[in-house]
């Protein structure tokens, strides 16, 4: 699992991943659900106060310089294990994410399929699930789109997984956001 927990928090004013919400800040909502559930997650992170959170728990980071955003996918691809088949993408800034859709999205990796996503209401959410055949290809992608595009071409080869809430859709951009959610 790679947890992207590099965004600048220009919309939020301030470390939106270090923001506390309930018993925990709103990164390990994510990392440390990951950690939790058995799975090894790899954050890429440019703060050092992010990255020394995650570590308590255990968690491994790589540091990104931040020169570009759309770099921190590339980093994060080239971070894996050399023997890793697949990449499961997460964002640092969505706490609400339903419980074991990691595993939903392995289970739906079925032959003839190079991802899986989860969808809620018709839109495709995150987090995205990944063949290493599709390294190279997300890893080069550029500016603050994401992979949607290289998704949508995937067709029927993209596993469309039901989610079971709109936690797959909602991340943290503004205050507003985190003082919204119920």
């Amino acid at each position: 699992c790679v947890v992207m927990a590099c965004g600048m928090s220009r919309r939020y004013g301030k470390d939106k991943l270090l923001e506390v919400l309930g018993d925990r800040e709103v990164v390990l909502h994510t990392a440390g659900h990951l950690a939790e559930t058995g799975f090894a997650p790899l954050a890429v992170t440019r703060s050092r106060e992010v990255a020394a959170l995650l570590a308590r728990w255990g968690i491994r980071c790589v540091t990104h310089d931040g020169a570009r955003k759309s770099d921190t996918i590339h980093v994060g691809i080239e971070s894996l294990p050399a023997d890793a088949a697949a990449a499961m993408i997460f964002l640092g800034d969505m706490p609400d994410l339903p419980l074991r859709i990691g595993e939903a999205l392995a289970d739906a990796l079925a032959p003839g399929t190079e991802a899986a996503a989860p969808v809620w209401e018709g839109r495709r959410g995150h987090p995205v699930l990944i063949r290493r055949s599709l390294f190279a290809q997300v890893a080069a992608l550029r500016g603050d789109r994401g992979a949607g595009a290289l998704l949508a071409a995937l067709g029927p080869r993209l596993a469309q997984v039901p989610a079971p809430s709109d936690g797959v859709l909602f991340d943290i951009d503004r205050c507003e956001d985190l003082a919204a959610r119920p």
